[in-house]
């Protein structure tokens, strides 16, 4: 499986996807822990983070995957929504929160 392949599988099997600089609990830049917090005053608490910084192939892949050359990114529902500063521009319209169904705030958070 090649690195394109791991994320539409990543971004594809769960609902909110954050792929991130570090881990939910010990972020590795600003605008990651900004990106965690929005998603925790959501209420969403079943999402998986991935560390780009613990991979490589994944960092770089995440970019061209996207075609947007920046971490953090958030996906819901399979599509990408943004970085840092777009997803508080949507959690301050509470566009965000609309984005984000009861369905994707039920479950036990995961990491990858």
């Amino acid at each position: 499986m090649n690195i394109q392949d791991k994320i539409f599988e990543q971004i594809s099997n769960s609902p909110v996807v954050l792929y991130m600089k570090g881990s939910p609990n010990f972020p590795q830049c600003g605008f990651s822990s900004v990106a965690v917090e929005i998603l925790k005053r959501c209420g969403v608490t079943n999402m998986i983070t991935v560390d780009v910084l613990a991979d490589p192939d994944i960092r770089q892949g995440i970019k061209e995957y996207s075609n947007w050359p920046t971490v953090p990114q958030l996906y819901i529902n399979g599509e990408f929504v943004g970085g840092a500063d777009i997803v508080r521009e949507m959690y301050a319209s509470g566009e965000l929160a609309k984005m984000l169904s009861s369905e994707v705030t039920d479950d036990t958070p995961t990491s990858e």
